[in-house]
């Protein structure tokens, strides 16, 4: 309902009417309205994490699990769950305990996609100058964007927008010639 209605549109009564019980049944499992959003949030952070992790282990080599940890991800977004549709959108609905509580968790994650990062860079000779957490944030802030403009009708599955994404970031986009 967060995802479809919005966040401040869904009522808890509309939430318990749509999940078959009393509201007051929902009341006690969560006090507020801001306890679904922070359960869905920590469910989607875990999703990713969980998700991310399954497939960047069959890769051989670090370069190959980044790249299979950057195509899951983006499937994960794509994939049009509503917890991972309410971890993306709506951040600005959580008080500011509760987002430093999500902040930890999503900690989690980050520190999971920074392993990964230094795996590969540890791999392969990177640009001079390089910054690893630059980089992370440059990655996720351009992997979430994707959400807004995915279209499913479109040319791109998201196995295809994640491989162009990887390669993308990775190889760059730019030929240099010799002396120029």
């Amino acid at each position: 309902m967060f995802r479809d209605q919005g966040y401040a549109a869904t009522s808890l009564r509309d939430i318990a009417k749509a999940a078959g019980m009393l509201p007051g049944s929902l009341h006690y499992r969560y006090p507020t309205k801001e306890d679904i959003l922070a359960a869905l949030m920590e469910r989607a952070i875990d999703r990713l994490i969980e998700g991310v992790l399954a497939a960047s282990t069959a890769g051989a080599t670090p370069f190959e699990r980044l790249r299979l940890a950057i195509v899951e991800y983006v499937r994960i977004l794509l994939s049009r769950e509503a917890s991972v549709y309410v971890l993306l959108y709506d951040w600005r609905s959580l008080s500011p305990s509760v987002e430093r509580t999500i902040t930890k968790h999503r900690r989690r994650h980050e520190e999971f996609a920074d392993g990964l990062i230094a795996e590969a860079a540890a791999s392969v000779p990177l640009q001079p100058g390089v910054d690893l957490y630059l980089l992370r944030q440059f990655g996720f802030g351009a992997a979430n964007w994707v959400a807004q403009w995915f279209d499913p009708k479109g040319p791109y599955t998201p196995e295809q927008i994640a491989d162009h994404y990887f390669r993308y970031l990775t190889l760059g986009t730019l030929n240099p010639t010799p002396g120029a």
